[in-house]
């Protein structure tokens, strides 16, 4: 019976082969090397890179929601269209602050424009210079006290109050005419949802 089974075959016989060199071993170990840094390296300097820009990104908006007063520069355009309050060009001295809460939102919104700029905004909110009103103290004290907004200066001041159904916003607005070819333009656009 042992002789129906199958024989393993013998190893050929013959030199054996040569055994590497230095230098191959070398090279060879080298690349290895280097395809290891390449599959390893490259990622995890890219998660390093993508985190820092995520922490620093992180930083910017803490600083933006953390504000808690008025913040130099322009409101973003989805703020300008959702509170309709359209900052005309050109405008200088532009500032502004967001609360939201639950129940209301505001923004509170200054700017210095030209002559043609303030008609353009009051146009933009479908009002006109007639609607505005001489000492009219549109803005209430809690507005003023949250932004540091006051109003005593020579003036002369107009105001106008723009109420609408919810959820479109209403908007308060001062304007300080004491140069009439640069006149000051506060703005509070409440809204609630």
């Amino acid at each position: 019976m042992t002789d129906s089974l199958p024989r393993p075959a013998a190893p050929p016989r013959g030199p054996a082969p040569p055994a590497e060199d230095r230098r191959h071993v070398i090279r060879r170990r080298s690349l290895t090397l280097l395809i290891i840094v390449l599959l390893i390296g490259i990622p995890a300097g890219y998660l390093v890179i993508s985190a820092n820009q995520s922490r620093d990104s992180g930083k910017v908006k803490e600083a933006k929601y953390s504000a808690t007063g008025l913040t130099e520069g322009w409101p973003s355009k989805l703020q300008r269209r959702l509170y309709e309050v359209p900052v005309p060009v050109p405008s200088s001295e532009v500032a502004y602050y967001e609360t939201n809460n639950w129940k209301t939102s505001r923004l509170y919104v200054q700017f210095e424009t030209t002559s043609a700029g303030l008609d353009a905004f009051l146009g933009g909110i479908d009002v006109s210079r007639d609607d505005l009103e001489r000492d009219r103290a549109a803005i209430g004290d809690r507005e003023r006290r949250v932004t540091g907004w006051r109003f005593d200066g020579p003036g002369p001041w107009w105001g106008l109050v723009r109420e609408q159904p919810d959820p479109a916003p209403s908007q308060e607005v001062l304007v300080d005419l004491e140069d009439p070819d640069r006149p000051m333009v506060y703005v509070v656009a409440r809204t609630v949802p």
